[in-house]
């Protein structure tokens, strides 16, 4: 199983925010997820980041690739 993680969408419509999720990368966006390890609200002022560095750290460990918008995110933060 491919791993990878990656934002799914919550919300409601023109208000949304997201969960940094571990998911199997054949999974739609919004589909089923094995654990949230974080949140990102880009609504607020400043934006609101919130990601579990040790649960992050332990699924980059054993193969999870993240996308390329949640690298952005964990580095700016």
């Amino acid at each position: 199983m491919a791993t990878v993680i990656r934002l799914t969408r919550m919300g409601r419509k023109k208000k949304p925010f997201y969960r940094v999720v571990v998911t199997d990368s054949r999974k739609r966006r919004d589909g089923g997820w094995i654990e949230s390890i974080g949140y990102y609200n880009p609504l607020t002022q400043p934006a609101t980041i919130k990601i579990d560095n040790d649960r992050l750290a332990y699924w980059k460990g054993v193969g999870a690739k993240m996308s390329e918008r949640v690298e952005k995110l964990a580095a700016g933060k």
